[in-house]
């Protein structure tokens, strides 16, 4: 298994790279966020966008995961960032406590034991609880703080090991939205609105701009892996660039601190805008997120603000 960024063209081509390279709050590309590459010139200076022809052809190997990082770079990351990625055994364990709370029993999605696991066999069982069936499960939202390359969210690799999980083993939180998609849709129309369903309910944030796209792109192959084993087909690139606008706008560029895009200051907004004001030039640097159900664009901070609960 190859554990680069398919960036270039042979993956994704050019409109879908750049929806996953695309900020929703400044309508600009994500920045680097790191100065880890800035020897490489002046283009890539922490505070500058992630141009499409900074990592494509000859530069296409420059955003590695941190498996492939030198000792020394993952060691500086460490030092400055705290970046410390978390094995997926210890997702796993973290995870099934969400689960184990929504559906107030044990195992649900697999069972566990010495820094391992194995999924569970049959379908997924849900309660005759209005509040608690399959569809509301997909789309209870969840949130993966820091995200890094988005362990918690899928699991197509030890984020430490950089081994390879099967998919039928995966055990991120979107991984178990998927499979309880696959076991309740018999139908393509009805697995593509669940599937998006899914991809709509999941969140998190990165200072990063190498791990962000990283991230970004983990969950867009989560996709194609699970559309080839369910439809047995790739998506159309109509579906590829569905999917990767709503991981651009769900997956966003943030400093943990301070709710802004990485570098602003703090300003006080409280936004609510309408679902289709996309043509406006925001000046705000609050950041902003969708909310899928409600057809609403806010700032992150105001759903703190209003007490809005989100797992993670």
């Amino acid at each position: 298994m190859a554990f680069t960024i398919d960036v270039d063209e042979e993956k994704w081509n050019e409109k879908v790279l750049k929806t996953l390279l695309l900020d929703m709050t400044t309508k600009r590309n994500i920045i680097w966020g790191t100065d880890d590459y800035e020897h490489l010139g002046s283009e890539y200076n922490s505070h500058f966008p992630i141009s499409i022809h900074l990592i494509t052809g000859s530069n296409s190997k420059v955003i590695q995961p941190r498996i492939l990082k030198t000792k020394e770079d993952q060691g500086n990351r460490t030092k400055e960032k705290a970046e410390v990625f978390t094995p997926s055994w210890l997702c796993n364990e973290q995870n099934n406590l969400v689960d184990h709370a929504w559906f107030n029993r044990e195992p649900i999605f697999n069972v566990s034991e010495n820094k391992n696991w194995v999924a569970t066999k049959g379908k997924i069982e849900f309660s005759n609880n209005e509040k608690r069936t399959w569809k509301s499960y997909v789309d209870d939202r969840r949130l993966e703080i820091t995200c890094g390359e988005a362990p918690y969210l899928v699991s197509r690799y030890d984020a430490v090991s950089g081994d390879p999980i099967e998919l039928k083993q995966r055990i991120g939180m979107l991984d178990r939205k998927m499979r309880v998609v696959d076991e309740n849709t018999d139908n393509e129309t009805d697995w593509l609105k669940w599937a998006e369903r899914a991809f709509q309910s999941i969140y998190g944030f990165e200072f990063q701009g190498d791990n962000l796209l990283i991230a970004r792109e983990n969950l867009l192959i989560s996709y194609c892996d699970y559309m080839e084993d369910k439809l047995k087909r790739q998506p159309t690139e109509k579906e590829l660039l569905k999917i990767a606008t709503i991981i651009s706008w769900n997956l966003w560029q943030m400093d943990g601190l301070t709710y802004t895009i990485p570098y602003q200051k703090v300003k006080e907004p409280n936004v609510q805008l309408a679902f289709f004001d996309n043509d406006k030039e925001y000046e705000d640097v609050m950041c902003l997120i969708k909310d899928w159900r409600e057809k609403k664009i806010i700032t992150f901070n105001s759903m703190l603000n209003r007490g809005e609960k989100v797992n993670g």
